[in-house]
């Protein structure tokens, strides 16, 4: 991501409360939140090599997290996200399961978190005054990578993935000089997993965004993100032309040791051939681990590769094997993170960028500083209400931190050098990009105003309209077969597909053009007729895929199928809610109101989103153009006569012929009811290769269970 990349969307309303101060309902969904958006980043981070938020944005809310589930500890539950590391494996990529997990490291970030982790190591093991022994070594900013050798030969390599199952990525480890195919040694083991980073040092990273630049192709926005995309390529001639370097630090599963402590297993890699840091010492106290800190951060800018830290390790193995593990972490082992970089520099301007959700975010418009080798001329401003606690005007000099080397913010204003006569920042409440009412949402458990503020003119604003197109056309909403991103964008930027209704002309309009389709870049006869096929099928859906095609907030999958269920069909759910009063101090609520809230599972907020949505003149209009081309059907009338109608369907294992929410999607579009969980209720369970509890379980009730080819064949 580069500096002048989209900030991030906002927090959760509840974000601003301390943990101390929720109640357990809102602690539940302050956890839900949390879990989604931390789920998010470990997906863009760990498979997408592409982070939105900063290292310290990032470790922030874990800690939220964490602090939720201390407090609460009902509320943790199996897919507690304090258990898990990483993220799922790529589907692009072949899988190894890791021997032994390759699992996170927790953090510090001060001197006194430091000297708490040593307490805690000496009084864990009743050591009282007695000293231990700690390596610090430089937390490489890479992409950690596990090395198995057999018999002293590289057999295979694989990424964390979600620390239980990695990548694949043994060709293109072998494209990388500084990893030896053969360790060198007599006391090399038969069998050893070397852990380690995957990492581009500095000067090569600038040489290749000068060759990226050069052929026309996209930079990459740091050293980390290039090393993470050059290893985790299909094709491994492409790892091999990039400069990438590794440093060997840990192990997993090994026949044998050649030592029992942590410095002597690190000097053996070194004398076996494999590149290990030369900044990793050995120290006995808490003074000796912060002296090391301090050198190492006052050298980071001079060292030529990344870091954002520095490790400490129990050095004797026998006291880490007493230390174990807690949750996703060793007790052993402490991540001292680096503080944010940061540079004063002047404001110029605030532009006020609408997302997808027609979130308005205010990104600063900076002139051009650098912050940690990167040239910075965008920043967030996070939302209104940053602005105007930070007090941040136009004209002010700001001062502005890559934390993480990410999401450029400006942290703070420079008050004695404000510009006389600088004013207070005036918040737009219109929609800068279609002039529809920009309004925050109260939650009404709180009272509290939601952090953003969100355009209302939902389809017909252009700055959400072609994110909105995507989801239009998305799997689990109108499912139309050939648009996908590229072709979204394409047909957008053509002004050939503006809003939804127009996908349905489409053909109509092409037979009438002078420039068909056909005849456009990227198409042809066949995929134009392939196209126009695949949007001629959609012109009967049901209702509550249409519902949910029509994006509005806080109406997703379930409660689309909720208001589908109640009202049956989108004019009754149109009438009521354009009748439906909300409770002002000036008016009660109405009955139609009252009903809408009672619908189990909606509830005020999403009520107040779809009242919203209705009363918006440009939403209307573009409702009454799509209802001309489409005719949303009631949920009983979808599925009438498919096999797995009114049948409750659980999917476990791994799927071969397509994803599991593609699964699941394409059983509730046939009528079927799918289920997480396996029970007396359930009909039938497709099983793929490595099913487990599930299947197991729908043996021991005699729920039929069958194949994915099976299912295919059943459902035709």
């Amino acid at each position: 991501m580069s500096a002048s990349s989209t900030p991030p969307s906002a927090p959760s309303p509840l974000r601003a409360l301390a943990v101390a101060a929720l109640a357990r309902e809102d602690a539940a969904n302050e956890l839900a939140a949390l879990a989604d958006e931390i789920a998010g980043h470990d997906r863009r981070y760990y498979q997408d090599d592409a982070p939105t938020v900063s290292d310290a944005e990032y470790d922030r809310l874990r800690r939220r997290y964490e602090a939720i589930e201390a407090r609460f500890p009902e509320l943790k539950g199996e897919d507690s996200l304090s258990d898990r590391v990483g993220a799922a494996v790529s589907a692009r990529f072949a899988k190894i399961a890791h021997a032994v997990p390759m699992l996170s490291l927790a953090n510090a970030f001060s001197d006194e978190e430091v000297a708490d982790f040593v307490a805690r190591v000496k009084r864990f093991l009743n050591l009282g005054t007695e000293a231990v022994a700690f390596t610090a070594e430089p937390k490489i900013d890479g992409l950690s990578c596990s090395l198995r050798y057999e018999d002293g030969r590289l057999v295979s390599a694989a990424t964390r993935g979600d620390g239980m199952v990695g990548e694949d990525v043994t060709a293109n480890v072998r494209t990388i000089g500084e990893i030896p195919q053969v360790l060198d040694g007599a006391d090399v083991p038969a069998v050893i997993e070397v852990r380690g980073e995957v990492y581009m040092d500095a000067a090569d990273f600038l040489a290749l965004n000068a060759r990226q630049s050069a052929a026309g192709r996209p930079q990459f926005a740091n050293p980390r993100n290039a090393a993470a995309g050059s290893l985790r390529q299909l094709d491994a001639a492409v790892t091999a032309s990039r400069p990438l370097r590794f440093f060997a630090y840990a192990w997993g599963e090994a026949s044998a040791l050649p030592a029992d402590t942590q410095s002597g297993i690190v000097a053996a890699f070194a004398r076996w051939g494999l590149p290990t840091n030369p900044l990793t010492i050995l120290a006995d106290d808490t003074a000796g681990l912060l002296a090391h800190y301090r050198r190492i951060e006052a050298e980071r800018a001079r060292l030529g590769y990344d870091i954002d830290g520095v490790v400490y390790k129990v050095d004797r193995l026998d006291l880490q094997r007493r230390l174990g593990f807690v949750s996703r972490s060793p007790r052993w082992a402490l991540a001292h993170k680096f503080p944010a970089e940061q540079a004063t520099t002047v404001l110029n301007g605030i532009e006020i960028q609408v997302g997808r959700t027609g979130a308005l975010t205010p990104v600063a418009k900076l002139a051009p500083v650098t912050v940690g080798g990167v040239v910075v001329a965008n920043a967030t401003l996070h939302n209104e209400d940053e602005i105007a606690r930070k007090d941040v005007r136009i004209g002010d000099t700001v001062v502005v931190q890559r934390a993480g080397d990410v999401i450029p913010q400006v942290v703070s204003v420079v008050l004695d050098k404000r510009p006389a006569g600088a004013e207070p920042y005036a918040f737009p409440t219109t929609c800068p990009a279609c002039g529809s009412h920009a309004v925050r949402e109260v939650d009404p458990k709180t009272g509290k105003q939601d952090a953003v503020r969100r355009c209302t003119g939902g389809l017909i604003c252009p700055a959400q309209a072609v994110e909105r197109l995507r989801h239009f056309v998305s799997r689990n909403a109108f499912d139309i077969e050939g648009l996908g991103e590229k072709q979204v964008h394409a047909l957008f930027e053509w002004e050939l597909v503006r809003a939804p209704a127009d996908i349905f002309t489409l053909e109509r309009r092409n037979a009438a053009s002078l420039q068909r389709l056909e005849n456009r870049d990227g198409w042809g006869k066949t995929s134009a007729a392939n196209l126009f096929a695949a949007i001629e099928s959609r012109r009967r859906i049901a209702l509550d895929r249409f519902v949910f095609a029509l994006g509005i907030r806080h109406v997703g999958e379930t409660n689309a199928r909720r208001l589908a269920r109640h009202y049956g069909s989108i004019e009754a759910l149109r009438e009521a809610a354009t009748v439906a009063q909300m409770p002002r101090e000036e008016a009660p609520a109405n009955e139609a109101w009252r009903e809408m809230i009672d619908i189990e599972g909606i509830g005020s907020v999403v009520a107040e989103a779809v009242v919203d949505f209705f009363d918006e003149p440009h939403n209307r209009a573009a409702l009454e153009a799509l209802l001309k081309e489409v005719t949303p059907q009631p949920l009983e009338a979808v599925a009438a006569g498919s096999p797995v109608s009114g049948k409750t369907v659980v999917f476990t294992g791994s799927l071969e012929k397509m994803t599991r929410d593609e699964a699941k999607a394409m059983a509730e579009r046939l009528g079927a009811k799918v289920a997480g969980s396996v029970s007396a209720k359930t009909d039938l369970v497709v099983a793929g290769p490595g099913a487990g509890s599930k299947l197991d379980k729908a043996r021991a009730l005699n729920v039929e269970v069958i194949t994915e080819a099976a299912w295919f064949e059943l459902v035709g």
